[in-house]
């Protein structure tokens, strides 16, 4: 990673995922009542001190300013069709814009300490700051929708901790309980099924749109049509390979969800890999790897970093989706 002109090499990751809670937003995000402290329970103290420094440790982190414009275009469906019930649920389309408008003023880094809440006595570690780039996180992410990746990066002796907020899109998904309306006579996979529209046009697309979303019906034709085998693997019976989504569908908007360009067919370890952002590509068709996963699983896997995957297909319309993927899915630090 390369911040002010200095190449930081990375040291570790924090491995714990840390999702946001509504106890750290500021209210207008908030799902509960009270106010909080702002006190962010990050994982145990062991785990904590082990990684940030011992009891009562002060840590410089820093955040850019490229991350933080990329979580808000992927959560920004979040904020304009909210699938959670949050205190300020109508101005947050608003809100969106206000704070967008907030973060294109930022410095391109944004450094912050976060302090040691060793006063609260138990096993568990929690860390607090009142500085801005703190506040900023509190005020921009949206609760048990949003965690964060931290990274430390520099020397052992001054180490700076490197955080970026992702989306879950997972978590969104399982929340919206069913955004589409139409008619089989069951409920599958949340969608909540009603009567028939009269728009028997309107009503296909919906039914296709909904299938996309676990990679059936006409997008998963169509991308087999395009990759007709795991490109890792080079299976290709289709019992045995997935539709997955470059821009995740609740990212997407409606011809996005069905736009086989927005897709890659992989074999389940892979489709994983990749929809959870452990692996992402170049437009070179180069792998790079996460250093979420430890080296000794890359090694089990039969993955190297940077290595040359011939059979991805690759095109324009998919490095535009892919450029998504590098900011706001892929677990690390993306440089061309």
């Amino acid at each position: 990673m390369k911040i002010n002109g200095e190449n930081l090499p990375t040291l570790a990751v924090f491995r714990t995922m840390m999702t946001v809670p509504d106890c750290v937003v500021v209210g207008s995000n908030k799902l509960g009542h009270g106010h909080g402290e702002a006190k962010f329970y990050i994982a145990s103290k062991t785990e904590m001190y082990d990684f940030y420094g011992g009891e009562k440790f002060k840590a410089k982190c820093f955040m850019l300013k490229s991350d933080l414009i990329a979580y808000l275009m992927a959560i920004k469906n979040e904020y304009m069709t909210p699938s959670q019930d949050y205190a300020q649920k109508e101005n947050l389309p608003a809100l969106w814009n206000e704070r967008m408008n907030m973060v294109s003023r930022l410095d391109d880094v944004i450094f912050f300490n976060i302090f040691d809440q060793y006063q609260i006595a138990g096993p568990r570690g929690y860390i607090n700051s009142d500085e801005d780039g703190y506040q900023i996180i509190r005020k921009l992410a949206l609760p048990l929708v949003s965690y964060i990746y931290v990274e430390k990066v520099g020397s052992e002796t001054s180490p700076l901790f490197y955080w970026k907020l992702f989306v879950d899109f997972d978590a969104i998904w399982e929340k919206q309980n069913g955004p589409l309306v139409f008619n089989y006579g069951k409920q599958k996979a949340g969608v909540i099924i009603e009567e028939p529209q009269k728009d028997k046009k309107k009503d296909k697309v919906l039914q296709e749109i909904s299938r996309a979303r676990d990679g059936q019906g006409k997008y998963r034709e169509l991308l087999l049509e395009q990759c007709r085998f795991c490109p890792f693997t080079m299976i290709s019976d289709e019992r045995l390979l997935i539709a997955s989504h470059i821009k995740p569908w609740a990212a997407s908007n409606d011809s996005e969800k069905i736009d086989p360009y927005n897709g890659y067919i992989l074999s389940p370890l892979y489709d994983k890999l990749f929809d959870r952002g452990f692996i992402t590509f170049t437009e070179n068709r180069h792998i790079i790897l996460s250093e979420f996963i430890s080296p000794y699983t890359w090694k089990q896997i039969n993955l190297t970093n940077n290595a040359f995957i011939k059979a991805l297909p690759m095109d324009d319309k998919r490095i535009e989706y892919l450029k998504f993927h590098h900011q706001s899915v892929f677990k690390g630090s993306y440089t061309e």
